[in-house]
């Protein structure tokens, strides 16, 4: 008998052409604006819904629920290309970029991952440029793409994922993003521009050098300046450093180590903060300003500042149910780079 009904399988996905190449319709909808249903045209603006930038993933696989995450849709829905721009979220997915790249390099990423990959280095090279900072950051991810492209250059067999003009695009792509770093220069500010650096009292030094959460900036900036190079040195600095990124039970007990009682015995505190950060290491949350989260409920990637459409606001019996339970609301869990990264087959 010939099956003449509708598949019951799926009626497929769908799909629109854009300038980047083809795209699915569900995947461009995240992020943008929805209509909401009203009888009054005449308010438009209050109607519209912005969808804040999301994605559904699936945390493992059961014999009813079988899922695929796919790192393309998920940077996609997560809008990183233009997050790229924003202070908050620019360490974290630089950090991200790093990883990509230095773990099994672009080539052995799907040829949708390799464009969003590359597109969002090329972002960072144009925002580098046009804010004059963290050019350091982006010759890092250009070194790592051009050893990338010397090794596949010097492969005797076995090609990149994707066809042969895919990938000749990846290496123009990768060769703008280095002439753009190349032609970078930081430039100081005009004599017009007041006060500067110098010009602040000791006490304003002071203050800035106390907001630095990393201790490598702070050894970068004491080469730079003689005045910054004694504040950097006075144990305050590294004592607040101490405590910002330990609790007391840790530095209690490296004390105990050193055979000091309390912490006004401490004479070196940048020895006890190297010694605390190779014993218990740098938590991924204070190194940046934001930090995707995971919803537990839905299963949900989000931009905490943004938030997300979660059933607990959507469906308000589910609500109900839980707080009946017993259960938290609003329960998220941070998502490091590298967590972010093995939700993924890479």
């Amino acid at each position: 008998m010939p099956f003449i009904s509708k598949d019951w399988r799926s009626p497929g996905e769908a799909w629109v052409k854009t300038e980047e190449g083809w795209e699915r319709l569900k995947v461009l909808e995240c992020g943008k604006r929805k209509r909401l249903p009203s009888t009054n045209d005449d308010n438009y603006d209050d109607n519209v819904e912005i969808i804040p930038p999301h994605c559904h993933i699936t945390i493992r696989c059961t014999r009813e629920i079988a899922g695929f995450n796919g790192l393309g849709d998920a940077v996609r829905r997560l809008d990183f290309r233009s997050s790229v721009r924003d202070r908050r979220r620019f360490h974290y997915i630089c950090t991200l970029l790093r990883l990509l790249v230095a773990h099994k390099g672009i080539a052995s990423l799907s040829g949708s991952a390799q464009k969003q990959l590359l597109q969002m280095v090329e972002e960072v090279a144009a925002h580098v440029s046009d804010s004059q900072q963290h050019l350091n950051v982006l010759r890092g991810l250009a070194l790592q793409l051009q050893h990338i492209v010397y090794q596949e250059n010097q492969k005797c067999w076995g090609k990149p994922l994707g066809s042969t003009n895919l990938w000749q695009e990846h290496v123009e792509t990768i060769k703008r993003i280095q002439r753009v770093a190349n032609q970078i220069e930081i430039k100081e500010p005009g004599p017009e521009i007041r006060p500067k650096l110098h010009d602040l009292p000791e006490e304003c030094v002071r203050e800035i050098i106390l907001r630095i959460a990393d201790h490598r900036d702070l050894e970068a900036s004491a080469d730079a300046w003689k005045i910054m190079a004694t504040l950097v040195n006075e144990q305050r600095i590294w004592r607040e450093l101490t405590r910002f990124h330990f609790n007391q039970k840790q530095i209690d007990s490296i004390l105990e180590l050193n055979k000091l009682k309390h912490m006004t015995e401490v004479k070196d505190w940048k020895k006890i903060y190297h010694q605390l950060r190779r014993t218990y290491g740098l938590s991924d949350d204070y190194q940046f300003a934001e930090i995707l989260s995971l919803c537990r409920y839905c299963c949900c990637l989000f931009w905490p500042s943004d938030g997300h459409p979660c059933i607990v606001d959507q469906s308000p019996d589910y609500k109900q149910r839980l707080e009946e339970a017993g259960g938290q609301l609003a329960l998220a869990q941070p998502v490091p780079p590298a967590q972010f990264l093995k939700f993924f087959s890479l």
